[in-house]
């Protein structure tokens, strides 16, 4: 098989395992368009290939997996009002998401280091999902003014008790033993030990299942912060707004409920707004794919209609200044509707055609 246009792949067979690499290591692997639709094109490619039994993705580079997407990208493209162009990217992204979820051979990803964003819907949906000791997940939309998508939403609404929405809003960091908890990894697996699961996945017929083979090497990681934390996550993000959860974490004796309420007032308010709604709704859907569909009218209503979007990217990624200026700047000025208006956006073309 040939190299895909993208040049930040490796993609090639070892044995009976397709192997993808995203190589693109001085942006921690951050996709593009075309690194999308060069794994999609592999996954086509080995589907029904005779020779290839599952499939190994990973990242180049010790620094992490998938740093996310090229979000400097899409504050370009909506600042020159180029729509089209965003949601094309995104309309690719969300279906590589839902086949990697639906893909008849089992994938495994080595979600190894930094895995946030857009590397979430790489690794996460997948069969089998790795971590180790340097991983570090995230959905850190609200940060930049945006919200949990590429599946994450979906993922979010069916971790234990509250800690989707905890994470939803703030941002939050898992290690390991946080991501196995929340539900969006399977195993820990020592990042020394990662080349003999893949030398194991290439030739080992017996155990003859990846997760077989992952369990051999799986160790047992530290318990979960979230464990000791659930008493207070669970009581203030059960409440019905960003406002009241604010308001009954600084009720808390715990200091990270001080600290997270802390946090969550410097976070883009229309976006805590629309974020704890989309969660909260995900739970009623019927699966991964209406969760896709209701985040791809959500990024074009963000798109679209929300500044926030653009001033986060800018304050976090581009100027790195970490002041921005949201629109509105208050929970208190966030129209009451704002979260109704989001979620029944209409896209200018749908998803899943």
């Amino acid at each position: 098989m040939s190299e895909p246009a993208a040049s930040r792949l490796l993609v090639r067979a070892e044995g009976s395992v397709g192997r993808i690499t995203l190589d693109r290591p001085e942006a921690i692997n951050a996709v593009d368009h075309g690194m999308i639709s060069g794994i999609a094109e592999a996954l086509d490619a080995w589907e029904h290939h005779p020779d290839i039994r599952l499939i190994l993705l990973d990242g180049s580079g010790d620094r992490g997996f998938c740093a996310g997407g090229d979000v400097r990208a899409l504050r370009e493209q909506i600042l020159a009002g180029d729509a089209a162009a965003a949601m094309g990217f995104f309309r690719d992204e969300y279906a590589l998401n839902a086949r990697i979820a639906e893909y008849p051979k089992q994938i495994v990803v080595f979600a190894d280091g930094v895995t946030m964003g857009g590397g979430i819907g790489l690794a996460s949906h997948a069969s089998v999902r790795i971590v180790t000791e340097r991983s570090r997940l995230a959905m850190p939309e609200t940060r930049i003014g945006f919200t949990p998508d590429v599946g994450g939403s979906w993922l979010l609404a069916h971790a234990p008790g509250r800690i989707g929405e905890y994470l939803a809003l703030t941002g939050g960091t898992m290690d390991a033993a946080d991501a196995i908890y929340a539900g969006f990894a399977d195993h820990f697996v020592p990042a020394d030990r990662l080349d003999d699961v893949r030398h194991a996945l290439v030739t080992r017929a017996d155990p003859d299942t990846p997760t077989e083979i992952a369990m051999l090497f799986d160790e047992t990681p530290d318990a979960s912060r979230f464990e000791g934390a659930r008493a207070w996550i669970d009581d203030a993000f059960a409440a019905e707004t960003v406002f009241e959860i604010i308001a009954r974490l600084r009720e808390r004796p715990e200091a990270e409920a001080l600290t997270t309420a802390d946090l969550l007032e410097t976070q883009a308010p229309t976006a805590l707004t629309v974020t704890l709604a989309a969660v909260r709704s995900a739970r009623g859907l019927s699966g991964l794919r209406s969760a896709l569909a209701q985040e791809y009218a959500l990024v074009e209503w963000f798109g679209r209609t929300q500044p926030d979007l653009v001033e986060g990217i800018r304050a976090q990624l581009v100027d790195k200044d970490r002041s921005p200026s949201w629109k509105p700047a208050s929970l208190a000025e966030v129209p009451a509707d704002t979260a109704d208006r989001a979620l029944s956006f209409t896209p200018t073309a749908p998803l899943w055609s």
